[in-house]
Protein backbone atom coordinates (compact mmCIF):
# COMPACT_ATOMS: atom_id res chain seq x y z
CA UNK A 1 0.00 0.00 0.00
CA UNK A 2 1.73 3.22 -1.45
CA UNK A 3 0.04 5.95 -2.32
CA UNK A 4 0.26 10.01 -2.87
CA UNK A 5 -3.56 10.29 -3.13
CA UNK A 6 -4.93 9.26 -0.30
CA UNK A 7 -8.66 9.19 -0.37
CA UNK A 8 -10.78 6.09 0.47
CA UNK A 9 -7.14 4.28 1.77
CA UNK A 10 -8.16 4.50 5.25
CA UNK A 11 -10.88 2.76 4.63
CA UNK A 12 -10.07 0.11 2.01
CA UNK A 13 -7.20 -0.63 4.53
CA UNK A 14 -9.35 -1.38 7.50
CA UNK A 15 -12.01 -4.01 5.07
CA UNK A 16 -8.44 -5.98 3.97
CA UNK A 17 -7.09 -6.34 7.68
CA UNK A 18 -10.65 -7.40 8.07
CA UNK A 19 -10.59 -9.83 5.48
CA UNK A 20 -7.11 -11.13 7.07
CA UNK A 21 -4.70 -9.22 4.60
CA UNK A 22 -1.40 -8.24 6.02
CA UNK A 23 -0.59 -4.80 4.80
CA UNK A 24 2.98 -3.67 3.84
CA UNK A 25 3.30 -0.09 3.55
CA UNK A 26 5.82 3.30 3.01
CA UNK A 27 6.63 6.44 4.35
CA UNK A 28 3.25 8.83 4.74
CA UNK A 29 1.20 6.09 3.91
CA UNK A 30 1.97 4.09 6.73
CA UNK A 31 1.81 6.87 9.19
CA UNK A 32 -1.68 7.61 8.00
CA UNK A 33 -2.88 3.98 8.46
CA UNK A 34 -1.32 3.82 11.44
CA UNK A 35 -2.88 6.98 12.70
CA UNK A 36 -6.07 5.71 11.68
CA UNK A 37 -5.52 2.80 14.19
CA UNK A 38 -4.59 -0.03 11.14
CA UNK A 39 -2.21 -2.38 11.88
CA UNK A 40 0.84 -2.37 9.12
CA UNK A 41 4.56 -3.55 8.48
CA UNK A 42 6.85 -1.01 7.37
CA UNK A 43 8.26 -1.78 3.70
CA UNK A 44 11.74 -1.84 5.65
CA UNK A 45 10.68 -4.35 8.77
CA UNK A 46 10.11 -7.01 4.99
CA UNK A 47 13.32 -6.52 3.13
CA UNK A 48 15.29 -5.76 5.92
CA UNK A 49 16.78 -2.88 4.65
CA UNK A 50 15.51 1.15 5.82
CA UNK A 51 14.33 3.84 3.10
CA UNK A 52 17.35 6.13 1.84
CA UNK A 53 18.37 8.63 -0.06
CA UNK A 54 15.77 10.95 1.63
CA UNK A 55 12.84 8.64 0.44
CA UNK A 56 14.58 7.73 -3.03
CA UNK A 57 14.83 4.26 -2.34
CA UNK A 58 12.35 2.10 -0.58
CA UNK A 59 10.31 -0.58 -2.29
CA UNK A 60 13.08 -1.83 -4.96
CA UNK A 61 13.86 -4.68 -3.21
CA UNK A 62 13.90 -8.84 -4.15
CA UNK A 63 11.98 -8.94 -1.03
CA UNK A 64 9.11 -6.89 -2.54
CA UNK A 65 9.36 -7.48 -6.52
CA UNK A 66 9.65 -11.37 -5.89
CA UNK A 67 7.06 -11.49 -3.73
CA UNK A 68 4.68 -9.51 -6.51
CA UNK A 69 6.34 -11.43 -9.85
CA UNK A 70 6.72 -15.04 -8.48
CA UNK A 71 4.49 -17.57 -10.04
CA UNK A 72 2.41 -19.25 -7.47
CA UNK A 73 1.36 -22.79 -10.06
CA UNK A 74 5.22 -22.99 -10.94
CA UNK A 75 6.74 -25.61 -8.60
CA UNK A 76 10.55 -24.43 -9.29
CA UNK A 77 9.79 -20.50 -8.66
CA UNK A 78 7.55 -21.69 -5.55
CA UNK A 79 10.58 -23.80 -4.25
CA UNK A 80 13.28 -20.79 -5.13
CA UNK A 81 10.46 -18.23 -3.17
CA UNK A 82 10.42 -20.20 0.18
CA UNK A 83 14.38 -20.70 0.17
CA UNK A 84 14.90 -16.56 0.58
CA UNK A 85 11.48 -16.25 2.61
CA UNK A 86 9.52 -14.35 0.23
CA UNK A 87 5.98 -14.36 1.46
CA UNK A 88 3.88 -13.52 -1.70
CA UNK A 89 1.86 -10.02 -2.28
CA UNK A 90 -1.45 -10.88 -3.65
CA UNK A 91 -2.59 -6.91 -4.44
CA UNK A 92 -0.78 -4.03 -4.59
CA UNK A 93 -2.24 -0.73 -4.23
CA UNK A 94 -0.37 2.37 -5.59
CA UNK A 95 -0.62 5.78 -6.75
CA UNK A 96 2.08 8.16 -8.25
CA UNK A 97 3.88 11.14 -7.20
CA UNK A 98 2.53 14.41 -8.45
CA UNK A 99 4.32 15.19 -11.12
CA UNK A 100 1.79 16.83 -13.68
CA UNK A 101 0.14 18.52 -10.75
CA UNK A 102 4.13 19.91 -9.75
CA UNK A 103 4.39 20.51 -13.67
CA UNK A 104 1.00 22.49 -13.92
CA UNK A 105 1.75 24.76 -10.78
CA UNK A 106 5.11 25.88 -12.34
CA UNK A 107 7.02 24.19 -10.14
CA UNK A 108 10.93 24.73 -10.31
CA UNK A 109 13.35 21.77 -12.64
CA UNK A 110 14.33 20.48 -9.34
CA UNK A 111 10.84 20.14 -7.64
CA UNK A 112 9.79 18.28 -11.23
CA UNK A 113 12.13 15.70 -11.45
CA UNK A 114 12.16 15.23 -7.95
CA UNK A 115 8.04 14.40 -8.36
CA UNK A 116 8.99 11.53 -10.79
CA UNK A 117 8.18 8.47 -8.89
CA UNK A 118 10.63 4.90 -9.56
CA UNK A 119 9.53 2.55 -6.94
CA UNK A 120 5.46 3.28 -7.81
CA UNK A 121 5.87 2.66 -11.69
CA UNK A 122 8.05 -0.36 -10.74
CA UNK A 123 5.70 -2.05 -8.53
CA UNK A 124 2.66 -1.30 -10.64
CA UNK A 125 4.37 -2.87 -13.69
CA UNK A 126 5.47 -6.02 -11.53
CA UNK A 127 1.63 -6.58 -10.29
CA UNK A 128 0.09 -6.24 -13.81
CA UNK A 129 2.65 -8.47 -15.21
CA UNK A 130 1.64 -10.65 -13.15
CA UNK A 131 -2.08 -10.62 -12.75
CA UNK A 132 -3.15 -13.82 -12.82
CA UNK A 133 -1.95 -14.41 -9.41
CA UNK A 134 -2.07 -10.24 -8.17
CA UNK A 135 -4.28 -7.75 -8.36
CA UNK A 136 -3.05 -4.30 -9.00
CA UNK A 137 -4.93 -1.06 -7.78
CA UNK A 138 -4.31 2.53 -9.41
CA UNK A 139 -7.68 3.77 -9.13
CA UNK A 140 -9.75 4.59 -5.41
CA UNK A 141 -12.85 4.51 -7.40
CA UNK A 142 -12.02 0.66 -7.28
CA UNK A 143 -11.71 0.13 -4.01
CA UNK A 144 -15.60 -0.87 -2.90
CA UNK A 145 -15.50 -2.83 -5.68
CA UNK A 146 -12.58 -5.06 -5.01
CA UNK A 147 -13.21 -5.72 -1.07
CA UNK A 148 -16.72 -6.43 -2.36
CA UNK A 149 -15.52 -9.20 -4.99
CA UNK A 150 -12.38 -9.89 -2.18
CA UNK A 151 -15.48 -10.63 0.50
CA UNK A 152 -17.37 -13.37 -1.69
CA UNK A 153 -14.26 -15.25 -2.46
CA UNK A 154 -11.95 -13.53 -5.19
CA UNK A 155 -11.26 -11.49 -7.80
CA UNK A 156 -12.22 -12.88 -11.19
CA UNK A 157 -9.33 -13.10 -13.57
CA UNK A 158 -11.51 -11.10 -16.52
CA UNK A 159 -11.44 -8.35 -13.27
CA UNK A 160 -7.71 -8.57 -12.93
CA UNK A 161 -6.81 -8.20 -16.55
CA UNK A 162 -9.09 -5.26 -16.28
CA UNK A 163 -6.78 -3.95 -13.61
CA UNK A 164 -3.59 -4.44 -15.03
CA UNK A 165 -4.46 -2.63 -18.26
CA UNK A 166 -5.75 0.02 -16.46
CA UNK A 167 -2.26 -0.22 -14.28
CA UNK A 168 -0.09 0.58 -17.57
CA UNK A 169 -2.16 2.77 -18.81
CA UNK A 170 -1.37 4.56 -15.75
CA UNK A 171 2.22 3.93 -16.06
CA UNK A 172 2.36 4.75 -19.84
CA UNK A 173 0.62 7.92 -19.70
CA UNK A 174 3.04 8.69 -16.71
CA UNK A 175 6.05 8.17 -18.35
CA UNK A 176 4.82 9.99 -21.84
CA UNK A 177 4.21 13.16 -19.84
CA UNK A 178 7.68 12.89 -18.38
CA UNK A 179 9.08 12.60 -21.66
CA UNK A 180 7.28 14.93 -23.15
CA UNK A 181 8.69 17.79 -20.40
CA UNK A 182 12.64 16.64 -20.79
CA UNK A 183 11.50 17.26 -25.00
CA UNK A 184 10.66 20.39 -24.59
CA UNK A 185 12.56 23.33 -26.74
CA UNK A 186 13.83 19.99 -29.26
CA UNK A 187 12.31 19.66 -32.45
CA UNK A 188 13.62 16.81 -34.24
CA UNK A 189 11.39 13.95 -35.09
CA UNK A 190 11.82 11.70 -32.70
CA UNK A 191 12.26 7.63 -33.29
CA UNK A 192 9.23 6.62 -30.81
CA UNK A 193 6.66 9.25 -30.44
CA UNK A 194 4.76 9.31 -27.18
CA UNK A 195 2.79 12.51 -26.86
CA UNK A 196 0.51 12.54 -23.19
CA UNK A 197 -2.93 13.09 -23.76
CA UNK A 198 -5.60 13.04 -20.85
CA UNK A 199 -9.31 13.39 -21.46
CA UNK A 200 -11.03 16.32 -21.05
CA UNK A 201 -14.60 14.98 -21.46
CA UNK A 202 -16.93 13.13 -23.65
CA UNK A 203 -18.77 14.69 -26.42
CA UNK A 204 -22.12 14.49 -27.57
CA UNK A 205 -21.02 12.93 -30.80
CA UNK A 206 -18.60 13.68 -33.75
CA UNK A 207 -18.71 15.47 -36.93
CA UNK A 208 -22.01 13.79 -37.05
CA UNK A 209 -24.86 12.12 -34.85
CA UNK A 210 -23.64 8.43 -35.33
CA UNK A 211 -20.06 9.06 -34.69
CA UNK A 212 -18.77 8.68 -31.01
CA UNK A 213 -16.44 10.83 -29.94
CA UNK A 214 -14.51 12.20 -26.92
CA UNK A 215 -11.77 15.71 -26.52
CA UNK A 216 -8.22 14.98 -25.26
CA UNK A 217 -5.64 17.69 -24.11
CA UNK A 218 -1.90 17.97 -23.79
CA UNK A 219 -1.05 16.96 -20.59
CA UNK A 220 2.38 19.70 -21.04
CA UNK A 221 -0.70 23.01 -22.29
CA UNK A 222 1.58 25.19 -24.55
CA UNK A 223 -0.32 28.62 -25.13
CA UNK A 224 -3.59 29.70 -25.45
CA UNK A 225 -5.87 26.66 -26.57
CA UNK A 226 -9.74 26.17 -27.06
CA UNK A 227 -9.60 23.50 -24.01
CA UNK A 228 -8.10 25.16 -21.74
CA UNK A 229 -10.25 28.63 -22.22
CA UNK A 230 -13.39 29.22 -19.47
CA UNK A 231 -16.63 28.68 -20.54
CA UNK A 232 -19.04 31.46 -19.34
CA UNK A 233 -21.85 30.80 -20.55
CA UNK A 234 -24.22 28.63 -23.20
CA UNK A 235 -24.50 25.03 -24.29
CA UNK A 236 -21.95 22.01 -24.36
CA UNK A 237 -19.42 22.48 -27.20
CA UNK A 238 -19.18 19.90 -30.10
CA UNK A 239 -17.01 18.22 -31.64
CA UNK A 240 -17.67 20.79 -34.28
CA UNK A 241 -17.55 23.72 -32.39
CA UNK A 242 -14.26 22.56 -31.03
CA UNK A 243 -12.70 22.46 -34.02
CA UNK A 244 -13.85 25.71 -35.59
CA UNK A 245 -12.96 27.60 -32.41
CA UNK A 246 -9.57 26.34 -32.72
CA UNK A 247 -9.34 27.71 -36.35
CA UNK A 248 -10.59 31.00 -35.52
CA UNK A 249 -7.89 31.30 -32.63
CA UNK A 250 -5.30 30.04 -34.65
CA UNK A 251 -5.85 33.20 -37.11
CA UNK A 252 -6.63 35.55 -34.68
CA UNK A 253 -3.37 35.00 -32.90
CA UNK A 254 -1.44 35.89 -36.05
CA UNK A 255 -2.65 39.88 -35.35
CA UNK A 256 -1.50 42.49 -33.09
CA UNK A 257 -3.94 45.23 -33.96
CA UNK A 258 -7.51 44.09 -33.22
CA UNK A 259 -9.00 41.93 -35.02
CA UNK A 260 -12.56 39.22 -35.39
CA UNK A 261 -12.14 36.36 -37.58
CA UNK A 262 -15.30 34.51 -38.45
CA UNK A 263 -14.90 30.93 -39.23
CA UNK A 264 -17.13 28.27 -41.05
CA UNK A 265 -16.29 24.64 -41.19
CA UNK A 266 -12.63 25.10 -40.17
CA UNK A 267 -12.27 28.14 -43.24
CA UNK A 268 -12.60 31.83 -42.33
CA UNK A 269 -15.69 33.43 -43.96
CA UNK A 270 -14.61 37.40 -42.75
CA UNK A 271 -12.19 38.81 -40.69
CA UNK A 272 -11.64 42.03 -40.24
CA UNK A 273 -8.73 45.03 -39.16
CA UNK A 274 -9.97 47.57 -36.88
CA UNK A 275 -9.13 50.63 -34.53
CA UNK A 276 -11.47 48.89 -31.89
CA UNK A 277 -12.84 45.25 -31.81
CA UNK A 278 -16.23 46.61 -32.59
CA UNK A 279 -14.97 47.81 -36.29
CA UNK A 280 -13.05 44.44 -36.60
CA UNK A 281 -16.27 42.97 -36.05
CA UNK A 282 -17.97 45.42 -38.55
CA UNK A 283 -15.77 44.47 -40.76
CA UNK A 284 -15.44 40.52 -40.53
CA UNK A 285 -19.56 40.39 -40.61
CA UNK A 286 -19.60 42.70 -43.46
CA UNK A 287 -17.40 40.61 -45.65
CA UNK A 288 -19.76 37.58 -45.53
CA UNK A 289 -22.72 38.41 -43.56
CA UNK A 290 -24.78 35.35 -45.17
CA UNK A 291 -21.78 32.77 -43.70
CA UNK A 292 -21.54 34.48 -40.75
CA UNK A 293 -25.02 33.15 -39.64
CA UNK A 294 -23.77 30.29 -37.40
CA UNK A 295 -20.49 30.35 -37.17
CA UNK A 296 -17.65 31.10 -34.75
CA UNK A 297 -15.89 34.19 -34.12
CA UNK A 298 -12.86 35.08 -32.29
CA UNK A 299 -11.37 38.54 -31.35
CA UNK A 300 -7.70 39.07 -29.86
CA UNK A 301 -9.48 42.18 -27.64
CA UNK A 302 -11.42 41.95 -24.93
CA UNK A 303 -15.47 42.40 -26.15
CA UNK A 304 -17.25 44.84 -25.00
CA UNK A 305 -20.84 46.32 -24.66
CA UNK A 306 -20.49 47.64 -28.15
CA UNK A 307 -19.40 44.69 -29.96
CA UNK A 308 -21.40 42.47 -27.87
CA UNK A 309 -25.01 44.07 -28.87
CA UNK A 310 -23.56 44.10 -32.94
CA UNK A 311 -22.43 40.71 -32.17
CA UNK A 312 -25.35 39.31 -30.91
CA UNK A 313 -27.62 40.69 -33.91
CA UNK A 314 -27.16 37.46 -35.91
CA UNK A 315 -27.02 34.11 -34.36
CA UNK A 316 -23.31 32.80 -33.63
CA UNK A 317 -22.74 29.34 -32.12
CA UNK A 318 -19.26 30.50 -30.09
CA UNK A 319 -17.92 33.70 -29.15
CA UNK A 320 -14.05 33.67 -28.26
CA UNK A 321 -12.08 36.51 -26.45
CA UNK A 322 -9.01 37.40 -23.95
CA UNK A 323 -11.92 38.23 -21.92
CA UNK A 324 -15.65 40.03 -21.99
CA UNK A 325 -16.42 43.18 -19.90
CA UNK A 326 -19.26 42.64 -17.35
CA UNK A 327 -21.17 44.77 -19.52
CA UNK A 328 -20.59 42.62 -22.56
CA UNK A 329 -21.09 39.19 -20.30
CA UNK A 330 -25.08 41.18 -19.27
CA UNK A 331 -25.18 41.30 -23.29
CA UNK A 332 -24.74 38.14 -24.17
CA UNK A 333 -27.02 36.71 -21.24
CA UNK A 334 -30.13 37.18 -23.07
CA UNK A 335 -28.55 35.06 -25.67
CA UNK A 336 -28.34 31.57 -23.96
CA UNK A 337 -27.12 29.33 -26.51
CA UNK A 338 -24.19 31.64 -27.39
CA UNK A 339 -21.06 30.04 -26.11
CA UNK A 340 -18.60 32.39 -24.64
CA UNK A 341 -14.74 31.41 -24.28
CA UNK A 342 -12.26 33.33 -21.83
CA UNK A 343 -9.00 32.58 -23.57
CA UNK A 344 -6.70 34.75 -21.49
CA UNK A 345 -4.12 36.56 -23.58
CA UNK A 346 -4.50 35.02 -26.73
CA UNK A 347 -0.27 35.97 -27.75
CA UNK A 348 1.13 35.33 -30.99
CA UNK A 349 1.44 32.07 -32.78
CA UNK A 350 5.26 30.20 -31.45
CA UNK A 351 7.38 27.30 -33.06
CA UNK A 352 6.13 23.76 -32.25
CA UNK A 353 4.99 20.21 -33.63
CA UNK A 354 1.85 19.66 -35.63
CA UNK A 355 0.15 16.06 -35.22
CA UNK A 356 -2.78 15.04 -37.39
CA UNK A 357 -3.76 11.39 -37.78
CA UNK A 358 -3.98 9.41 -40.82
CA UNK A 359 -5.10 5.31 -41.04
CA UNK A 360 -2.40 3.38 -38.58
CA UNK A 361 -0.68 6.45 -38.05
CA UNK A 362 0.42 10.06 -37.13
CA UNK A 363 1.64 13.26 -39.96
CA UNK A 364 4.20 15.03 -37.44
CA UNK A 365 5.33 18.56 -38.80
CA UNK A 366 6.62 21.84 -37.44
CA UNK A 367 4.13 24.46 -36.93
CA UNK A 368 3.63 26.58 -40.17
CA UNK A 369 4.50 30.42 -39.26
CA UNK A 370 4.17 33.39 -41.46
CA UNK A 371 8.09 34.30 -41.74
CA UNK A 372 9.59 37.66 -42.44
CA UNK A 373 7.51 40.50 -44.78
CA UNK A 374 10.88 42.00 -45.10
CA UNK A 375 11.85 39.03 -47.58
CA UNK A 376 9.29 39.91 -49.72
CA UNK A 377 10.00 40.43 -53.58
CA UNK A 378 8.42 42.90 -56.13
CA UNK A 379 8.84 41.07 -59.42
CA UNK A 380 6.58 43.61 -61.70
CA UNK A 381 7.64 47.44 -63.15
CA UNK A 382 4.98 48.50 -60.94
CA UNK A 383 5.58 48.16 -56.49
CA UNK A 384 2.60 47.81 -54.64
CA UNK A 385 1.76 51.31 -52.96
CA UNK A 386 1.65 51.45 -49.16
CA UNK A 387 -2.02 51.20 -48.89
CA UNK A 388 -1.69 48.01 -50.99
CA UNK A 389 1.06 46.46 -49.27
CA UNK A 390 -0.72 46.71 -45.70
CA UNK A 391 -3.73 45.07 -47.23
CA UNK A 392 -0.80 42.48 -49.02
CA UNK A 393 0.46 41.39 -45.66
CA UNK A 394 -3.03 40.80 -44.35
CA UNK A 395 -4.69 38.72 -46.87
CA UNK A 396 -1.34 36.90 -46.66
CA UNK A 397 -1.96 35.74 -42.97
CA UNK A 398 -5.44 35.15 -43.92
CA UNK A 399 -4.72 32.71 -46.76
CA UNK A 400 -2.25 30.58 -44.56
CA UNK A 401 -5.76 29.58 -42.99
CA UNK A 402 -7.92 29.19 -45.64
CA UNK A 403 -7.76 25.10 -46.79
CA UNK A 404 -5.93 25.30 -49.87
CA UNK A 405 -6.16 25.93 -53.06
CA UNK A 406 -6.97 29.38 -51.18
CA UNK A 407 -7.69 32.69 -52.88
CA UNK A 408 -8.22 35.60 -50.36
CA UNK A 409 -8.99 38.92 -51.73
CA UNK A 410 -8.94 42.12 -49.67
CA UNK A 411 -9.21 45.92 -49.10
CA UNK A 412 -9.02 48.37 -46.16
CA UNK A 413 -7.80 45.61 -44.13
CA UNK A 414 -11.16 43.60 -43.97
CA UNK A 415 -11.59 40.63 -46.51
CA UNK A 416 -13.99 41.24 -49.28
CA UNK A 417 -13.70 37.72 -51.25
CA UNK A 418 -12.57 33.75 -49.98
CA UNK A 419 -12.05 30.91 -52.06
CA UNK A 420 -10.89 27.88 -49.69
CA UNK A 421 -10.34 24.48 -50.54
CA UNK A 422 -10.94 24.11 -54.71
CA UNK A 423 -9.06 21.63 -56.87
CA UNK A 424 -7.82 24.32 -59.16
CA UNK A 425 -6.79 27.72 -58.13
CA UNK A 426 -8.41 29.59 -61.04
CA UNK A 427 -11.77 27.92 -59.64
CA UNK A 428 -10.75 29.23 -56.15
CA UNK A 429 -10.05 32.88 -57.34
CA UNK A 430 -13.28 33.03 -59.66
CA UNK A 431 -15.28 32.16 -55.77
CA UNK A 432 -13.19 34.87 -54.59
CA UNK A 433 -14.14 37.37 -57.08
CA UNK A 434 -17.54 36.55 -57.21
CA UNK A 435 -18.19 36.82 -53.47
CA UNK A 436 -16.07 40.38 -54.02
CA UNK A 437 -18.36 41.85 -56.61
CA UNK A 438 -17.50 45.21 -57.35
CA UNK A 439 -15.68 45.31 -54.03
CA UNK A 440 -12.89 43.39 -56.05
CA UNK A 441 -11.73 47.15 -57.61
CA UNK A 442 -8.98 48.40 -55.85
CA UNK A 443 -8.87 45.36 -53.40
CA UNK A 444 -5.36 42.93 -53.43
CA UNK A 445 -5.36 39.31 -53.66
CA UNK A 446 -3.41 36.54 -52.04
CA UNK A 447 -2.94 32.73 -53.15
CA UNK A 448 -1.08 30.53 -50.79
CA UNK A 449 0.48 28.63 -53.24
CA UNK A 450 2.29 29.31 -56.45
CA UNK A 451 -0.07 30.39 -59.61
CA UNK A 452 0.45 27.77 -62.47
CA UNK A 453 -0.71 29.56 -65.21
CA UNK A 454 -1.43 33.70 -66.21
CA UNK A 455 -4.88 32.88 -65.99
CA UNK A 456 -5.87 33.90 -62.17
CA UNK A 457 -3.46 37.20 -62.74
CA UNK A 458 -5.78 37.68 -66.27
CA UNK A 459 -9.48 36.86 -64.16
CA UNK A 460 -8.06 39.08 -61.32
CA UNK A 461 -7.12 41.94 -63.14
CA UNK A 462 -10.68 41.92 -65.27
CA UNK A 463 -12.04 42.16 -61.76
CA UNK A 464 -10.05 44.98 -60.38
CA UNK A 465 -7.84 43.69 -58.41
CA UNK A 466 -4.67 46.17 -57.84
CA UNK A 467 -1.92 44.00 -56.51
CA UNK A 468 -1.22 40.11 -55.87
CA UNK A 469 0.72 38.34 -53.25
CA UNK A 470 2.16 34.80 -53.96
CA UNK A 471 4.82 32.41 -53.28
CA UNK A 472 6.27 32.20 -56.61
CA UNK A 473 8.50 29.52 -57.67
CA UNK A 474 6.14 28.12 -60.72
CA UNK A 475 7.96 27.14 -64.06
CA UNK A 476 4.95 29.92 -65.54
CA UNK A 477 6.09 32.86 -63.04
CA UNK A 478 7.52 35.02 -66.46
CA UNK A 479 4.02 34.88 -67.90
CA UNK A 480 2.16 35.39 -64.75
CA UNK A 481 4.60 38.32 -63.95
CA UNK A 482 3.95 40.24 -67.30
CA UNK A 483 0.02 39.28 -67.14
CA UNK A 484 0.60 41.41 -64.20
CA UNK A 485 2.45 44.30 -65.91
CA UNK A 486 0.91 44.44 -68.57
CA UNK A 487 -2.56 45.12 -66.34
CA UNK A 488 -0.84 47.72 -63.93
CA UNK A 489 -0.81 45.27 -61.25
CA UNK A 490 2.03 44.92 -58.81
CA UNK A 491 3.11 41.67 -57.65
CA UNK A 492 5.27 40.73 -54.86
CA UNK A 493 6.81 36.56 -54.30
CA UNK A 494 6.96 35.72 -50.81
CA UNK A 495 9.07 32.55 -51.43
CA UNK A 496 6.94 30.46 -48.71
CA UNK A 497 3.83 28.37 -49.37
CA UNK A 498 1.26 28.11 -46.76
CA UNK A 499 -1.16 25.52 -48.28
CA UNK A 500 -3.68 24.10 -45.60
CA UNK A 501 -4.77 20.46 -46.35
Amino acid sequence: MSVYDKSGVVGFSRGLAELGFEIISTGGTARALRDAGCPVLEVSQVTGFPEILGGRVKTLHPRVHGAILGLREDPGQAREMEAHSLVPIDLVCVNLYPFREVLLKGGSHQEIVENIDIGGPSMLRSAAKNYRHVAVLVNPARYGQVLGMLGEGDIPLDYRHELAWEAFKHTSAYDALIASYFSQGAMEFPDRLAPYYEKVMDLRYGENPHQKAALYGLGIRRGPSVIDARQLQGKELSYNNIADADAALGLAREFDAPVAVAVKHQNPCGVGLGSSPLEAYRKAHDADPVSIFGGIVALNREVDEGTAREMSKVFLEVVLAPSFSDEAARVFSTKKDVRLLETGDMGRPSPGLELRSVAGGLLVQESDLLGDAGEWRVVTDRAPTEDEMENLRFAWAVSKHVKSNAMVAAGGLGTVGIGAGQMSRIEATRIALRQAGERARGAVMASDAFLPFPDVVEEAARSGIRALVQPGGSVKDPESIKAASRAGMAMVFTGRRHFRH
